[in-house]
């Protein structure tokens, strides 16, 4: 199956969706980590939890990033009007998305996973 191109609308909402399963994902799986791998009371930031799960977010955010490059690159390339504007609109909110995905695993760096 191929992508469709950055002018198509599913993109409008690709981003944010792979926001919401890469938040669930984390989420999640901390918690699953948590409960089958409980951590010392004064473990600090640094473990394999936190280390794994900031290793997949800054995968995600690279994949989004990504994305966000080839939306742009596809707006410059389209003659213009509807295509071009929803190509920029996801671009942006790809660009979002990975710009929240490191905001919301920032965390990681300093806090025990868990607390």
């Amino acid at each position: 199956m191929r992508l469709p191109r950055f002018d198509h609308p599913l993109h409008l909402v690709a981003g944010q969706t792979i926001w919401l399963a890469w938040f669930g994902a984390v989420y999640g799986g901390m918690s699953v980590a948590c409960a089958a791998w409980p951590q010392a009371a004064g473990a600090g930031p640094v473990n394999a939890i936190n280390l794994a799960l900031l290793a997949f977010s800054l995968l995600t955010a690279a994949l989004l990033g990504w994305a966000t490059r080839a939306a742009w690159g596809t707006a410059a390339r389209v003659g213009g009007g509807r295509e071009r504007f929803v190509a920029r609109a996801a671009a942006f909110l790809y660009g979002a998305s990975a710009l929240a995905t490191l905001l919301v695993a920032a965390p990681l760096l300093a806090l025990p996973p868990c607390l």
